[in-house]
């Protein structure tokens, strides 16, 4: 499956929810969105933006500050 990746390094809430928001509809059912994020306060947003959608928070982590979301699109 394709991943398509957003970079909202930088970008504190609610822009990196927004971006994720209008870039998913680009993603075709079934793919992937990577979000790379700085903002501390965007694991709790992601996990309730895809509890809202119905997109799948498959996995995340957190590296030298920079959180990584892969969301599957429903």
């Amino acid at each position: 499956m394709s991943v398509t990746v957003l970079d909202v390094k930088g970008l504190n809430c609610p822009l990196p929810i927004l971006r994720a928001k209008k870039a998913i509809k680009d993603v075709v059912a079934g793919a992937t969105l990577q979000v790379l994020a700085t903002d501390p306060g965007s694991v709790k947003d992601f996990e309730a933006f895809c509890r809202q959608t119905g997109n799948e928070l498959s996995s995340w982590g957190e590296e030298s500050g920079v959180y990584t979301f892969n969301i599957k699109k429903g």
